[in-house]
């Protein structure tokens, strides 16, 4: 079971390690805005992106387990050619041509050991064959000619938030888009199909609300012990697919809220899933102000409220898409929020232990294995 976890911030990226009790161990890069970490599995490398606004981002990678950091090569779009037109948004806004923002980051399978997925605002996917140390875009699905009609969701362009690289075959790699639907590709990125069917866009009209590279799903994550399910928090759902991304089923009686950012899968029961519900749309924070996480152990048929140790009264606390995450044995689970709260639970959520209320604003967590 993993004894320590990223939690990256508004102002830096924390470790937490379990002693008698969870407690912040070190901050490290202090004051930088960290949208993203990763743990890689395979070696117990740690990666950490930062957003330096008009300096822009970076990427650092330790290979020692977080007591050194050396800054590593960032995604770089190609240079626009002189004279040429700018690419126009769904709204006929000039999109940008450079990195705004690192927005996913995931490793490989085991048999590409220096792969790394990193998926980006404004739309781009890239991938590392040397750990980080260079860069390519996938040019095969930024030129697809579907790509030009994602839209952007919270952020003002398109961007890839959540990368899964099946268990059974790493070629096979599955993206969520904010606005753009799901994409699958079973070819190591050589060709990509929209696999959104079954997913309704509630702010869409009635006969556009089915369109697939028009859904915004908010995070996918997929089952490590059942590789053919995958859960998505949505914009407007909760929805399900347990056919390899066939058709997406929507899950109608959630209870609480269907309204969402983060999900995490059971990585071993692919029918328990978690969620930390929100009121949509423009107030964004927590339900009845009180913070609760939302268990389903039966597919979504039926849901559990959990509380105990969450703060019920005055609580108005958001939690970001890659800011709840479970370990490898599915009994632990970690979430934090945009008030700077930080919870524990070591029994699937029955029961929650709070790390800290003083941290900057928590965009990912990440568990690190043992390697």
């Amino acid at each position: 079971m993993s004894q320590r976890i990223l939690v990256s911030t508004r102002k830096g990226l924390f470790t937490i390690e379990r002693r008698a009790r969870w407690t912040i161990a070190k901050v490290d890069f202090l004051a930088n805005n960290s949208p993203m970490a990763l743990a890689d599995a395979r070696n117990g490398y740690l990666y950490a992106a930062f957003s330096h606004g008009h300096f822009g981002s970076k990427l650092h990678r330790s290979t020692d387990g977080g007591k050194t950091w050396r800054e590593i090569a960032v995604p770089a779009y190609p240079a626009v050619p002189e004279g040429a037109p700018p690419e126009l948004d769904m709204w006929g806004k000039p999109l940008p041509t450079t990195l705004q923002l690192i927005w996913s980051l995931e490793a490989g399978g085991p048999d590409q050991p220096g792969r790394l997925w990193c998926g980006t605002i404004p739309g781009g996917l890239f991938r590392s064959n040397d750990h980080g140390d260079s860069w390519e875009l996938v040019r095969t699905l930024w030129d697809h000619p579907s790509r030009k009609k994602w839209m952007g969701g919270g952020a003002d362009w398109p961007g890839i938030h959540s990368l899964c690289v099946d268990p059974r075959d790493s070629r096979r790699v599955s993206l969520g888009v904010s606005s753009g639907g799901v994409w699958l590709t079973e070819d190591d990125g050589a060709t990509w199909r929209c696999r959104a069917d079954g997913m309704r866009a509630a702010y869409l009209p009635p006969e556009q609300a089915y369109e697939p590279n028009a859904q915004d799903p908010h995070r996918l994550v997929q089952c490590r012990a059942a590789p053919e399910v995958y859960w998505v928090q949505h914009h407007n759902g909760i929805f399900h697919c347990g056919n390899d991304l066939e058709r997406w089923e929507e899950i109608k009686n959630p209870h609480f809220s269907t309204f969402g950012f983060g999900v995490a899968v059971h990585p071993k029961d692919p029918k328990t899933a978690w969620f930390v519900p929100g009121v949509s749309d423009e107030q964004r924070v927590a339900v009845e102000g009180q913070v609760v996480v939302t268990r389903t152990r039966d597919g979504g048929q039926t849901f559990e409220v959990l509380r105990r140790g969450l703060p019920q009264e005055h609580a108005y606390d958001l939690t970001f898409r890659h800011a709840l995450e479970v370990d490898e044995t599915g009994d632990r689970l970690v979430f934090g929020t945009t008030t700077g709260s930080l919870f524990v639970s070591d029994d699937q959520g029955d029961n929650w232990h709070c790390v800290s209320t003083h941290l900057p604003p928590i965009y990912c967590t990440r568990f690190v294995p043992a390697v």
